[in-house]
């Protein structure tokens, strides 16, 4: 009895049977560096110089801030903050006396809760809901879709100034004013067209052979949502809740409208509290400046990698 052998197919190295293989083979020899421009080249002197002026142009000014923060009224007055450098001897004057005047003057911790109870709802839900129609926009078939969309792309040219009044009305009638439910709704009203086309444009770059997948698979819509398009589009989603959070931590028309003065006061009003009708206390507002910029710093170097990702998606094809 005779037995079929199998031969195994002689592998040559100088071609790859596996066209998968070769098609992604030219994209890592450049990602590594192997052929073209390299990956790792040094930047041109001018790129450098540029950077380096945008980064002085942010720091400084915060570093003054600091500083200008740490002196007291008649020095601040006096000089500027860059003196300190030139006139050692005012080192030994730098006191922490406005950080602790600004704390027995406004509530400034319970502000600070306060507007974390403002900010975080407030970027989350929008998060939350335009990421379900950013889905639906980009993935989902419906009558009248490419027109909703360009209705809410449209909304981002309305000013946000012209529907104080009709919402402040219906707050009054439903008895909201100066609760965190009526900012919460204001802050997620205005934030949700930008929003919603920040992350259908970068739902829109994601590859449909994911969810064509999933879809064989039996996955429903939520489960592709929530277990494939979520994850994939966190650069988006953080971008967005860089901007939001920023601009809700940082606002005080909207809190001025819609909380007012009060317990439920952020700290945008507490700050706004500690100059005097006749400009008294300017010398504590540098230190609850910068009380305030801490927390929006921290956000913002924490999330910074997703920034440009998640801003650029969609610009380029492929």
């Amino acid at each position: 009895m005779s037995q079929s052998t199998t031969v195994p197919p002689v592998s040559n190295p100088g071609q790859t049977a596996d066209p998968a293989t070769r098609a992604l083979r030219p994209r890592r020899r450049k990602e590594s560096g192997g052929h073209g421009e390299e990956a790792g080249a040094p930047a041109p002197l001018w790129a450098k110089i540029v950077i380096t002026v945008l980064c002085l142009g942010w720091i400084l000014p915060v570093f003054g801030l600091a500083v200008t923060s740490l002196r007291d009224r008649t020095d601040a007055a006096s000089s500027g903050w860059w003196t300190i450098f030139t006139s050692p001897s005012q080192l030994s004057r730098l006191t922490v006396q406005n950080y602790v005047e600004v704390f027995e003057r406004a509530p400034m911790a319970q502000a600070f809760v306060n507007s974390l109870a403002i900010s975080i709802p407030a970027t989350i839900i929008p998060i939350l809901i335009a990421a379900f129609a950013a889905y639906a926009f980009t993935f989902m078939e419906f009558p009248l879709r490419n027109f909703l969309l360009v209705v809410v792309v449209a909304l981002l040219v309305v000013p946000n100034q012209v529907a104080f009044a009709p919402i402040l009305n219906i707050y009054g009638q439903l008895g909201l004013n100066g609760q965190f439910v009526a900012v919460w709704g204001a802050h997620i009203g205005f934030g949700m067209s930008l929003a919603i086309y920040l992350i259908r444009n970068y739902m829109a770059t994601l590859p449909r052979e994911i969810l064509e997948s999933a879809k064989i698979d039996g996955a429903s819509h939520f489960q592709t949502f929530w277990k494939l398009i979520i994850p994939m589009s966190v650069p988006a989603l953080a971008s967005f809740a860089i901007f939001q959070f920023l601009w809700v931590w940082n606002d005080l028309l909207v809190a001025l409208i819609f909380i007012g003065p009060g317990d439920n006061a952020p700290l945008t009003l507490a700050l706004n509290s500690l100059l005097g009708q006749q400009g008294q206390g300017d010398q504590l507002l540098t230190a609850g400046a910068f009380f305030t910029m801490i927390l929006p710093i921290i956000v913002f170097l924490s999330l910074q990698r997703y920034f440009v990702r998640g801003l650029t998606a969609g610009s380029v094809k492929g």
